[in-house]
């Protein structure tokens, strides 16, 4: 029995370097933003490998829609919890992060040598590549989350509210706003709710068994606890300690990992809020990283990793790089954890498809608000400008071209309109 569990236990290590090593490769060479990660995780690990098949790997899709978080990066850790157990979850969230999370602070090491002639064209250029990319990104949005009449004016309301709110919570005002009119809209007719229901993201297949997952219950009460506890306690203990400044940057971080439905370029507005807003980084550095961040492969919220960088003090860059990182995605993945055992009698209730409904259409507003302001409002600074994120726009959304291009393009041009200028 004890030679068993030994080899049970070899065996799940050497799953779980196998683990690391595929996704070290997919944090590599996985580019275009959660859709297309999806999409590249579907034929690594469902056509070539058969690590999963297909109605099980449907089902993880709408498990991480559901919940707030980077869904790819939630689905790529609940591959790896399936192949290689704990320590497989951890093998796979940390092979796909670790390449643009190192390139991301790379990039912050190097960012205050960038203070030139040159250096700001290329920051502008990367500021341009945030207009194209967020716009991208709310059409795309909006046409999968707005789909009728109902969530379209939840999406305007949410836009025209966050207009006139002026409060560190408004965001999450927005949201929870928009959650509830899911469910009032959902209420007010049963067509209303079947039609809701049926096109939220959270549909998927039906077939696979959320319990043949095989993830104890009481770790799912462990994550569910400790979720909660981190979001409630981190404001208390940064009160109690404020000069501790690791522990306000894993707090600011973690709030935003927590409440971002949608995942990819939905934290931008939580994130502005929470450090450009506060004073700690520029408006100019804030998007300069953003724009960097299209750059690189792997999940967008390694973006955390660039700020934790430049937010930190110049003796202790890597720490802070690191409590934001980890900050960011931990709350994601706890919920994996907590949710995933009971997903299958969540999912088939109308009234959760409703709330998340909801919630999504007022994620399209918001994105929408912090796309005017603070992008829009500080990179289109001239007719030039505005040519160079249409073209940049276009070829992104009608020619289908890497953003990596895109990035180049708007660096380079960035670059020529500040010596010409």
């Amino acid at each position: 029995m004890e030679s068993e569990s030994t080899s049970r236990r070899q065996t799940r290590a050497g799953n779980a370097f196998e683990v690391l090593w595929v996704f070290l490769q997919m944090g590599c060479t996985c580019f275009g933003g959660p859709i297309a990660h999806l999409g590249y995780f579907r034929r690594e690990f469902v056509e070539r490998r058969r690590w999963l098949d297909d109605k099980t790997y449907s089902d993880l899709i709408a498990l991480c829609q559901f919940l707030p978080g980077p869904a790819s990066s939630q689905v790529g850790f609940s591959i790896g919890l399936l192949r290689a157990g704990w320590w497989g979850g951890l093998a796979a969230w940390l092979g796909f992060t670790l390449p643009s999370a190192v390139l991301l602070t790379g990039y912050a090491s190097l960012a205050r040598l960038l203070d030139n002639t040159l250096g700001k064209g290329l920051v502008h250029g990367l500021k341009l590549v945030a207009v194209a990319v967020v716009a991208q990104a709310i059409w795309d949005m909006a046409r999968r989350l707005c789909p009728d009449r109902a969530r379209a004016a939840i999406a305007l309301a949410a836009l025209a509210l966050l207009s006139v709110l002026d409060t560190v919570y408004a965001q999450l005002i927005v949201i929870g706003g928009g959650a509830l009119l899911g469910i009032v809209v959902w209420r007010m007719s049963v067509a209303s709710s079947a039609s809701v229901a049926s096109s939220a993201p959270v549909a998927g297949s039906a077939s696979a068994d959320a319990h043949a997952f095989a993830l104890p219950r009481a770790a799912s009460g462990i994550a569910l606890v400790l979720f909660c506890v981190l979001l409630a306690g981190l404001p208390a203990l940064e009160a109690l300690l404020p000069a501790t400044w690791t522990i306000r940057i894993f707090d600011v971080f973690y709030r935003s990992g927590a409440l971002v439905f949608g995942g990819g370029h939905v934290v931008l507005p939580l994130l502005q809020q929470a450090t450009v807003a506060s004073g700690w980084i520029s408006a100019n550095d804030f998007l300069a990283g953003y724009g960097a961040a299209q750059a690189v492969p792997g999940p967008l919220f390694t973006f955390a990793s660039y700020l934790g960088w430049m937010m930190s003090p110049s003796s202790a860059h890597w720490l802070g790089a690191l409590c934001a990182t980890v900050g960011i995605f931990l709350p994601g993945l706890l919920l994996v954890i907590a949710v995933l055992p009971h997903w299958q009698a969540l999912r088939t209730r109308p009234s959760v498809a409703a709330l998340l409904a909801g919630a999504n259409a007022a994620v399209v507003g918001l994105l929408a608000s912090a796309f005017y302001a603070p992008v829009w409002t500080s990179a289109v600074l001239s007719a030039t400008d505005f040519a160079v994120a249409v073209v940049s726009l276009f070829l992104l959304t009608c020619w289908n071209v890497r953003p990596l291009l895109v990035v180049l393009l708007c660096a380079g041009a960035g670059i020529v309109e500040t010596f010409v200028r």
